[in-house]
């Protein structure tokens, strides 16, 4: 089970961090990241991060914005995200897979609602 948690309303140019804590499976062995979904849009990859860490990829629109990383001794993955802007706003959802990427994932975890506010 992948549970996230960190949303909320922040104001433009804010900062919020997303946690991603996994439970029943050895966090390790899968790729983790995540995935939005806006309002009326459909749902978008958004960062993800390989078993070790040691890897990072993002999409264009939150590159230099976000930041994923991960613990694999408290099997948790984190989104920092800064400079945050109104088209941020979206449920979050932390993703595994157990490929080395995770665009498309195998598991999908409850969404957290992040809310930007002009």
């Amino acid at each position: 089970q992948l549970q996230a948690s960190g949303g909320g309303l922040v104001q433009v140019g804010g900062s919020l961090r997303l946690s991603c804590a996994a439970s029943g499976r050895t966090f390790s062995r899968y790729a983790a990241g995540w995935f939005r979904q806006a309002p009326g849009k459909e749902r978008e990859f958004v960062s993800g991060i390989n078993r070790s860490g040691g890897s990072t990829y993002y999409a264009d629109s939150v590159k230099g914005r976000f930041t994923i990383s991960r613990d694999n001794a408290k099997n948790t993955v984190y989104l920092q995200m800064s400079s945050l802007i109104p088209e941020d706003t979206a449920v979050y959802y932390c993703v595994a897979a157990d490929g080395i990427v995770v665009f498309k994932p195998d598991y999908w975890g409850q969404g957290t609602l992040v809310t930007v506010s002009s």
